[in-house]
């Protein structure tokens, strides 16, 4: 499942206040777009060493290329080695699923497709198949053994989706601090990571939307973010969703049931070192749904989060962690 996430990045191309100019590149990757912003002293274009490291790991877990590596562990072609992408992604995924008590899951990519909200043709919902498919859904059906995926049950089938564009986020933060640029922004799909400040010493700023239903256009913002040395990504119901019958049904499948989750969180931004982690964390968090996300916050003291939820009387709330007062700042209402 490619999940669209629901951040818009804010920058200026050139600092009033300092003689060296932003670098700004952009494309499509993932089935997305890309934007990115950086200083460099030796005015670099780096897009095309970018591009090469998007397609790469494309090529690695995107399960929109039928070639990639998870593409062809998923169709159990014979002696597939993973690469590092994979690896990360499998040990990150595993390592969030029991932290979230299996509320974030990668094998409800059979799942996902049922519903149509993957690469497949969506079915016919019917309680008999979704009872069938749950029997090889579970993370504790697939383990990795050095370069080799071993699973229990050949239908066991992985979507990295969930997270794989705030990994990508990283794998782009990674090059540019190898490069020995100290003072960035990167944004792919929606997921962001900054590192530094602009050279005349302003923050980066992210705009987190509202959440209202719509899947074409950009919504208000609800909030602003500061960012630092730091990533955010927001997972939430109204981007993604179809309606039968008159009801909603939202792309965040839950692994337990089978079925769209259905509770009142709207929008989970979560802030951490790295997208990978807040990423996998706030579809995990928007999964298990708002009472358990908040003891779920509580025990996990090194994510900050900004929920936003419906009340009784369908009003917006919010739920912060504790530090993210010095992050974020409410959007006022005209």
């Amino acid at each position: 499942m490619k999940k669209i996430l629901f951040i818009t990045f804010i920058f200026s191309a050139f600092s009033s206040h300092a003689q060296q100019a932003a670098i700004k590149i952009e494309g499509e990757a993932q089935g997305t777009t890309y934007h990115i912003t950086y200083y460099d002293k030796k005015n670099r274009n780096l897009k095309p060493e970018i591009e090469k490291l998007l397609l790469d790991f494309d090529n690695s877990v995107s399960t929109y290329n039928p070639n990639s590596i998870i593409s062809k562990i998923n169709s159990n072609e014979k002696n597939v080695k993973v690469d590092k992408y994979f690896v990360t992604c499998f040990k990150k995924a595993k390592e969030v699923w029991k932290d979230t008590n299996g509320a974030f899951d990668p094998t409800v990519f059979p799942l996902v497709n049922m519903w149509g909200f993957g690469p497949g043709k969506k079915e016919k919902i019917e309680k008999s198949k979704i009872d069938s498919v749950l029997k090889f859904v579970g993370f504790n059906l697939i383990e990795l053994k050095g370069k080799k995926v071993i699973k229990k049950d050949k239908r066991v089938s992985l979507d990295f989706n969930a997270f794989a564009q705030g990994y990508s986020v990283d794998v782009v933060a990674d090059f540019l601090n190898l490069k020995k640029i100290n003072s960035y922004i990167v944004e792919i799909g929606g997921e962001v990571y900054a590192k530094g400040k602009k050279p005349n010493g302003e923050n980066w700023i992210v705009g987190i939307e509202k959440p209202i239903d719509n899947k074409e256009t950009e919504n208000p913002f609800k909030a602003i973010a500061k960012l630092e040395n730091l990533a955010i990504a927001t997972s939430g119901n109204y981007r993604r969703f179809s309606i039968e019958n008159g009801v909603k049904y939202a792309h965040h499948i839950d692994p337990k049931t089978g079925y769209p989750t259905k509770n009142n969180l709207l929008s989970a931004s979560i802030f951490s070192k790295e997208c990978i982690t807040s990423d996998s964390n706030a579809t995990g968090i928007l999964v298990m749904g708002l009472e358990k996300a908040i003891t779920f916050l509580k025990q996990h003291t090194e994510l900050q989060a900004y929920l936003i939820y419906s009340d009784n009387n369908g009003n917006y709330q919010i739920y912060e962690t504790p530090e993210i007062k010095s992050i974020i700042s409410e959007v006022k209402e005209e």
